[in-house]
């Protein structure tokens, strides 16, 4: 079986990361993992006190010229994923790599055998927004990520220069059950395939961007010892299956 060896995280140092998702789980490991690694990070996510503690856990790390930022972002918003990088943009003046980890899990049950003729009516309001925050978010990110992400850093700013300027990328966390079956899981799982479907739809066309090439990839993580997972965790032991801890997906994430 092939293995992915994630580079030096050397090569993330001065490089500017946007990051949805950043409060808690696995993008708050990436978080602290790019900022140890030199970059210059800002992350949105609606939980605004984890987020403001884990700001205050990395500020006495940072280097005076370290960039540091979290923005109150809802990735259900088209307008808060565009404040996110405007902010990014406005601090730093480029987007090196952005990164869509923001997710929940499965609300409620959209197909239940208790469902009646009556009570089928009601809208299911709450399990879509497991589709609104999952696969709705991706794609307002990854649309504003990729305007972002090819404008030409302030070294090569030269309109009539061919040379790139950095390496950019878009990387989206999809999930194993992004391409398996979930039974259960069934808004979750179908979000989840829809965000490894972007990632096939736009790696091809912004690979051939110019004169920024965007690569771009998504994440597929087995289970992961998140608050996502609250509830199977005996049942996985018993069945003494492996997993991963949010730090081990987040340097995959920063290897892409």
């Amino acid at each position: 079986m092939a293995q992915f060896h994630p580079p030096d995280s050397g090569v993330l140092r001065d490089k500017v990361v946007v990051i949805t998702g950043g409060a808690l789980g696995i993008a708050s490991q990436l978080v602290r993992h790019c900022h140890s690694a030199g970059a210059h990070v800002i992350f949105g996510d609606v939980l605004t006190a984890p987020a403001e503690a884990l700001i205050q856990s990395l500020s006495s790390a940072s280097a005076s010229n370290q960039v540091l930022k979290f923005v109150h972002t809802d990735v259900s918003s088209y307008a808060a994923n565009l404040h996110l990088f405007s902010v990014a943009y406005d601090l730093c003046g480029r987007v090196d790599h952005a990164v869509s980890a923001a997710g929940v899990g499965e609300r409620g049950h959209i197909v239940d055998e208790t469902l009646t003729l009556e009570s089928v009516r009601e809208e299911p309001v709450d399990c879509m927004r497991t589709l609104d925050i999952n696969l709705a978010g991706p794609l307002y990110f990854a649309r504003i990520a990729s305007v972002y992400l090819r404008q030409p850093s302030p070294a090569v700013s030269d309109p009539a220069s061919t040379a790139v300027a950095t390496d950019k990328s878009l990387t989206l966390v999809s999930s194993i059950a992004g391409f398996t079956e979930a039974p259960g899981l069934t808004v979750y799982s179908a979000a989840k395939h829809g965000v490894y479907g972007l990632m096939r739809a736009l790696r091809g066309p912004l690979s051939k961007y110019a004169p920024q090439p965007i690569r771009t990839n998504a994440i597929c993580p087995w289970m992961t010892e998140t608050r996502m997972v609250g509830g199977i965790e005996d049942d996985w032991a018993r069945a003494g299956l492996p997993r991963n801890s949010p730090m081990d997906v987040a340097r995959v994430i920063a290897g892409e």
